[in-house]
Parts: C-alpha cells; structure tokens; sequence
C-alpha cells in the first residue's frame, strides 16, 4: 500500500508499506476514507518529539472496518467507524486510574504517527480496537465524522476543563480549529459571555459562527487589557489557551479573575520553559487552576460526539477550508505549515 511518512526531521514522502494483515484477536484494520492534517502534524515533521524515520504520519481518520479480531464484538466487516487520534489500552495503571490519554505513560496514549504508524496510508492498524473504535451514524458523513478524532475532542476539552457555569465569562485564545471547537463548547456549556482573541478575518467569522459574542483582533489591540475592559476589571471565569504559545498561556493567566481556571490544549511544541507571570497569578496563591489535557478518546466519548453530530447539534465541516486527494498530501503539508490561502483545515480524500 501506500503512505506517506516522515523520512527523518524536514522530510517527507510516499513509500510502499507492506498493507496490515492481521489485527490480531483485539485489533482492527481500516480502510481510510477521510483523513484531516493537524498543526501537530507538521511540529512532528519539525521534530518536536524527536527524529523517526519512515514513520507513516497522520492520527485523524475515518473508515471502512477491513478486518477485526477475535475478540473485538461491537463492531464488524464493513461497518464505518471513527477512531479517536488517542487509542489508551484502558488497562494500565493511568488509563485505571482516569487517565487514559496519559496511557503507560506520560502522552502514552497518542501512539498514531508516535510510537506506531499514522493513518496517512490506505489502511491502518487500531489497537485495542473494542474501546477505542465507534460506528459512524448513518446520518452522519465522512467529512464531518473526522473531526471527532481530534479538534472537536479536544476542543470541546478545553470547555470541559475550564469548569464554564450557565452565565459565566470565557477568553479563547487563538481561534485554529481546536479554538473554534472550544468557544463552541464553550457555548453549547452554556457560557454567558464569550470572547475570541483572532486576528484572521476568516477566523473571526468562524469564531462568531460558532459563538463567540466579541472579537479582540490582538494585531489592533492589548487582548489583556481589552477584555479586563470588558470585564470591568474582573477578568474571566475562565481562559483557554489554543495556541501553543508562551505569550497566550501568560495571556490567559493575566486575564483570569481569583479562582477562575486556565485551561491549556494549546501544543506548546517549542523551548524549554514556559513563563508564569508572577504577580496576575497572586504570587502563586491567587486560587488560579491551570488544567491541561489530551484529546480524550475512546468508544463512548466517540459515541456522544457523533450523536452531536447525528442530532444536528453542531457541523464542524465550515472548518475544512481546503480538499485534497491522498496523493496532494504534501501539497497540504505545506499549506498547513504556511497557513496559505487562509487555511484552516484541509480534507484528505482517499480512494
């Protein structure tokens, strides 16, 4: 088959993999039929989790069930299925513990274009495949199903963490796919104010789609110092760093009020340390909660976002900006890396 891996840090390319075979007795096999490219695609590609060679790239897919194992009974041969870019083993002392994201060890449950092959070929192999795969709702499209592996995941996360009361005041910096998935999360938690830092015109649209109440453009303005203004000097219940930046997860401490929670799903993919303004964290006793966190994953969590999707409650497809065929994947490599043509978030069609 083909796949298309990561040669070494900077470089790519198409090769001939042998095509998974057997499952195993808790596998799976699936035949891809959409794929997305993630931001942390290309900080893989940059080295953020040091070199690998010929490793097949890609953790957000959907496809057609090829083959199971023995064990697996809630899914079978054809069925369409949604595979989380986590995939824990729910077995080891983290995923008992209820941390399955950190599965084995810390970050140990993203093992997709990690510490196994990615979904970037015609077939990939899911492990542990009976909590990890859910059935795609006959109402509910390829397209849009892909975005439960990750950025509505994680997005919603981020709302999740940020412990948002009915009525409560939330700052979402950066509004990328994971930050749009947050202020509609955001939203949707019920939250009475909510506030998009984005420069990007086409961003704040989305942003505004998805619910965002004020736009802070932070190439026109202080972010910091426009939503205490609009918090009368309060600060927010709550802050969401979707970035990956030293400056925005400061950012979102300055603006949280006493006892509210900064919640990190930003990939800080760069440097060694990041900086805690010392004074808007209350010298470290200002009752601020920094939450982190990676996409959750698994069978039931993959349910409830594709009843989201099947009920009408959401579409994350204005995201995709940009298709692509298998074969044009370098082509979205680039365009993802760049931001070009003002990319959000571009579509991998296979077959």
């Amino acid at each position: 088959m083909q796949a298309f891996v990561m040669k070494s840090i900077g470089k790519v390319s198409f090769m001939d993999k042998p095509a998974p075979k057997d499952p195993g007795p808790n596998g799976a096999i699936i035949k891809t039929t959409r794929a997305l490219v993630c931001t942390s695609d290309t900080h893989t590609l940059a080295g953020a989790i040091g070199d690998r060679e010929d490793l097949t790239l890609g953790h957000e897919a959907v496809g057609i069930v090829y083959k199971v194992g023995s064990e697996v009974v809630s899914v079978k041969e054809g069925d369409r299925v949604a595979v989380n870019a986590i995939t824990p083993c729910y077995t080891c002392d983290n995923c008992v513990r209820g941390f399955p994201s950190q599965c084995q060890q810390m970050l140990g449950g993203w093992k997709f274009a990690n510490i196994k092959d990615g979904v970037f070929a015609e077939y990939f192999h899911v492990n542990n495949a009976e909590p990890n795969l859910a059935k795609i709702p006959d109402n509910v499209s390829d397209d849009a199903a892909v975005y439960t592996s990750d950025m509505m995941s994680t997005g919603f996360m981020g709302a999740e963490h940020g412990d948002i009361s009915i009525g409560g005041t939330v700052a979402i910096f950066a509004q990328g796919p994971v930050g749009l998935m947050a202020t509609a999360g955001a939203r949707m938690l019920g939250a009475g104010l909510i506030i998009a830092v984005e420069s990007m015109p086409n961003r704040q649209e989305l942003a505004k789609h998805f619910g965002a109440d004020i736009i802070v453009d932070f190439k026109k303005t202080d972010p910091v110092q426009k939503i205490m203004e609009l918090t009368e000097g309060r600060g927010v219940d709550t802050a969401i760093e979707a970035l990956g930046s030293p400056e925005t997860l400061a950012a979102c401490i300055r603006v949280t009020a006493p006892g509210g929670t900064i919640s990190n799903i930003g990939y800080h993919g760069e440097g060694e340390n990041l900086q805690i303004p010392r004074q808007e964290w209350g010298v470290g006793m200002s009752d601020k909660t920094i939450r982190t966190g990676l996409c959750p994953g698994g069978r039931v969590r993959m349910s409830r976002l594709l009843r989201l999707l099947a009920n009408g409650r959401i579409d994350p497809t204005p995201m995709t900006t940009h298709r692509f065929h298998f074969e044009q994947l370098p082509k979205a490599f680039e365009m993802m890396k760049s931001k070009e043509d003002g990319m959000i978030k571009p579509l991998i069609e296979f077959g």
